[in-house]
């Protein structure tokens, strides 16, 4: 779901504008998109209302990135017991021209797969920085 959607209580809204400013932080070029989502009934069906999407755009393509354009998926669990939500992963797409070109998952190996892949520098950094998203979101939970 669009970042600015999920950005329902100043908790959410305070580590959605941590990790975009982490970001720009990082990688300065990249411009952020709270929206990455059509808000049409065709899109509308296929958005998971237990992820946290944000999408960051590069001028032009990044031979380090091999991509143009990051969707980054915060993947929620809302625990019944207590109400409370927590992050149990992050997964990253980078897309190009021709479409998507690699996706990272830290729910499983943390390995890239896709027909190119970042360059190494920038794979670390990436893993790292979701690193970061990770103890961003689970430091303090959100009741919802």
């Amino acid at each position: 779901m669009n970042a600015a959607e999920m950005a329902t209580s100043l908790d959410f809204a305070s580590k959605i504008a941590t990790v975009v400013n982490l970001f720009k932080q990082e990688f300065p070029d990249a411009k952020s998109d709270l929206k990455p989502w059509q808000n049409d009934p065709d899109t509308r069906e296929l958005i998971d209302p237990d992820s946290i999407d944000i999408g960051f755009h590069f001028p032009g393509v990044s031979r380090s990135w091999r991509s143009r354009s990051l969707l980054f998926q915060i993947r929620l669990y809302k625990d019944p017991t207590n109400n409370l939500r927590r992050v149990i992963g992050v997964e990253v797409a980078g897309f190009d021209h021709q479409g998507e070109a690699w996706r990272l998952s830290t729910v499983e190996n943390w390995s890239f797969v896709g027909r190119t892949h970042p360059s190494t520098e920038i794979g670390d950094r990436l893993k790292k920085f979701c690193r970061h998203i990770l103890e961003i979101f689970n430091k303090s939970t959100d009741a919802e």
